[in-house]
Parts: C-alpha cells; sequence; structure tokens
C-alpha cells in the first residue's frame, strides 16, 4: 500500500467525525501563516477545530507575493481580519543559503529556480519581518498581526513582539 492509498483510507475512517457542510469565512475570523514543517500540528497546538481559520502553508511560513494573495483573499472575499505567523525552530531553511539551494536545484535538474528560497539564518527576525511585510501591504485589513515559534522539540509557542 503506498502512502497516498494509506491517506484515502484513513479519509474513510476519518468521515464519521466529519463535522457537516461549514461556512466558508472562518469562524474565528483569523488567518494562519506558517511553515509545512510536518511536526507542527496546527490545529491542535493552536486550539483550532475545523472552520475556524485559514490556514497557509510554504516553507520557512515566510510571507511571499503568493502568501500575500491569500491572505487578502481570505481577508476581502471571507471576513478575516487577524493573522498569526507561526515559525519554528530547526527549520529546514535554515540549513542552506538562498544560492547554495538555487546551485542544488540546478545541478540536479538542470534548471535554476526563478524565484529565491527565502533562507534565514535567525527565526525570530524572520518573523520580524513578516510581521512588518504584512503590516505594511496597503491592500490588507488587518487589524491584529502577531508571530510566534514553535519549539520542535518541547510543544511550546513563544510569541515574538
Amino acid at each position: 500500500m503506498t502512502e497516498i492509498d494509506r491517506m484515502l483510507a484513513a479519509n474513510e475512517a476519518w468521515l464519521g467525525q466529519f463535522p457537516g457542510d461549514l461556512p466558508v469565512a472562518p469562524a474565528r475570523k483569523v488567518a494562519v501563516v506558517a511553515c509545512m514543517d510536518s511536526r507542527m500540528p496546527l490545529f491542535g497546538l493552536l486550539g483550532l477545530e475545523v472552520g475556524d481559520a485559514h490556514v497557509i502553508r510554504n516553507a520557512g511560513g515566510v510571507v511571499t507575493e503568493d502568501t500575500l494573495r491569500s491572505v487578502a483573499i481570505s481577508q476581502h472575499l471571507l471576513g478575516t481580519r487577524a493573522v498569526v505567523l507561526v515559525h519554528h525552530t530547526d527549520c529546514g531553511l535554515q540549513k542552506s543559503t538562498d544560492q547554495d539551494f538555487a546551485d542544488l536545484v540546478e545541478r540536479t535538474t538542470g534548471h535554476r529556480p526563478p524565484w529565491p528560497a527565502r533562507t534565514f539564518t535567525d527565526v525570530d527576525a524572520d518573523v520580524r519581518e513578516s510581521m512588518r511585510t504584512i503590516r505594511e501591504t496597503p491592500y490588507l485589513l488587518s487589524t491584529e498581526v502577531r508571530g510566534t515559534v514553535y519549539d520542535v522539540a518541547s510543544g511550546r509557542l513563544r510569541e515574538i513582539s
């Protein structure tokens, strides 16, 4: 059985917990921007239920143009106003540089990516930069923007000021 087969089987079992047809707008009017790291169970660590929040994930949880696009849609079309960023310790983006990553991709595929990986060394500084970007984006309607770092070793979420 492949991993995707296991996921499809798990969906059949999950149907017994399915909450039914929920409104498209998030009940708690919040958008979560987080890293895609598989060690971060966002719903559990943030106390969310299905239908509570929009969750936007990418490598590093960095605020890219596509992240801003998703937050703008979340806010303008679906009523969210608060944004919480969830970065984490031991992030894969801290283990390379933009140059080294682009070189690796080019060596293995023959093609250089047209976008930067957006690597970083200081997770707290990266959270602050992401908060600044969201706060300064003129087409967003954010009333509250806060940033956190999740410790993958302890499970604790730490707020960044």
